[in-house]
């Protein structure tokens, strides 16, 4: 059985081997320079969520967002950062319970989030649970 709970502060070690494990999956294994540590500080942060799915007490996957509001409508929005189901359990449900549950915390407002334009299973999981994908172009300025 999957339980789904909120993380705490207590869980950032927890939560940085499952981003690392996401960043291998994506080939980007190097991209997470984030320190247990400092997640253990945004954790404690009130528009940070991150959502752990277990079984059998051993963290299996997550899924991580901010709130932010939107200028334009003036209304807030969940801006969904990672959904990640560690390779083992793809393909039981553990990703619909995850998006339920950040559906169910979402409280009506809506939920953004990016795909890689190549990442088909992503794409179709998304499809089939009732987004829109919509095409847009990432733009990234890192400022020296």
């Amino acid at each position: 059985m999957v339980s789904i709970r909120r993380a705490t502060a207590k869980d950032a070690s927890v939560i940085h081997g499952l981003m690392r494990g996401l960043a291998e999956h994506q080939n980007h294994g190097s991209a997470v320079s984030v320190s247990a540590e400092r997640l253990e500080e945004l954790l404690g942060r009130p528009e940070i969520t991150y959502l752990i799915a277990e079984r059998g007490g051993r963290a299996i996957g997550y899924v991580s967002w901010l709130e932010r509001i939107s200028l334009w409508s003036g209304g807030d929005y969940l801006a969904l950062d990672d959904l990640f189901v560690c390779s083992e359990h793809r393909g039981e449900g553990v990703g619909d319970r995850l998006m339920q549950a950040a559906r169910e915390a979402s409280e009506g407002r809506v939920i953004r989030w990016e795909v890689a334009e190549d990442n088909m299973a992503a794409q179709r999981f998304y499809e089939r649970i009732g987004a829109s994908l919509v095409s847009k172009k990432i733009c990234r300025w890192q400022v020296a």
